[in-house]
């Protein structure tokens, strides 16, 4: 029987490629954000995954469902601020959604898994985890993945679940695009980017969801508490988390 996989932020980018390649892998694919995506290949359940309250919501509809295997947890938020302005608002909430919601998420589906002994969660950080300037909030948002991936790999190896990082470089989705390159420097800013990159291209979301597809795989059932850098070089030299 195929495993069934809940993607979170689903709609589009990386999260839409996953749920594309995974669905033409047989996996039953569920898919989570704000939007639904006209060509998503699966169920989807729309939800403001900022909202705590309707992420209980959405996740108990699923539960109830579906007996899940596979999370992969990509939502996420990026707000560019350099130290000196930094918003605590704007702090709290990237926080929020990239962190609380990645607890929250794969809390609703732990107890199916221990109780099958397998399963797979993918956690997205990012290369911005190792630094990157205006990056505050979403930095330390990114490496505090890496760390409670770590420690999640640890907590679930007993039970046979796997818990893995995968770390995208700078990728040709919507949010980044939207938040680089629209306004007057967006030239200037996609020379530095690419020129940090020793590929100088930016990567693509079927790329990443390679790397995601490996994780969530039979394959890799030896597989645990690594993180897989997809950036094009760009991680090389920064010193490794």
């Amino acid at each position: 029987m195929a495993d069934t996989v809940v993607i979170t932020g689903a709609s589009r980018g990386i999260g839409l490629a996953t749920a594309k390649l995974l669905a033409a892998r047989n996996f039953t694919v569920i898919g989570i954000a704000r939007s639904v995506a006209d060509d998503f290949p699966g169920e989807f359940f729309v939800a403001d995954l900022g909202d705590e309250l309707e992420t209980a919501r959405v996740l108990e509809q699923i539960v109830q469902k579906h007996t899940v295997g596979c999370v992969i947890n990509n939502v996420g938020l990026n707000i560019i601020e350099p130290l000196g302005s930094v918003s605590l608002d704007n702090l709290r909430r990237v926080l929020d959604l990239n962190l609380r919601t990645m607890v929250q998420v794969t809390q609703a589906f732990l107890p199916a898994m221990v109780s099958r002994k397998y399963g797979r969660i993918v956690n997205l950080s990012s290369r911005g985890a190792l630094g990157r300037e205006g990056r505050t909030s979403y930095g330390a948002a990114k490496a505090g993945v890496i760390g409670l991936t770590r420690t999640w790999a640890l907590e679930l190896a007993q039970h046979g679940i796997t818990a893995n990082v995968v770390s995208p470089g700078p990728t040709a989705t919507e949010m980044f695009i939207r938040n680089n390159f629209v306004g007057p420097k967006g030239e200037e800013n996609k020379a530095r980017f690419l020129a940090d990159i020793p590929m100088r291209r930016f990567g693509e979301p079927a790329e990443i969801a390679a790397a995601i597809a490996f994780f969530v795989s039979r394959e890799a059932s030896f597989v645990t508490g690594q993180v897989l850098h997809v950036c094009g070089g760009s991680s090389i030299g920064i010193a490794a988390l």
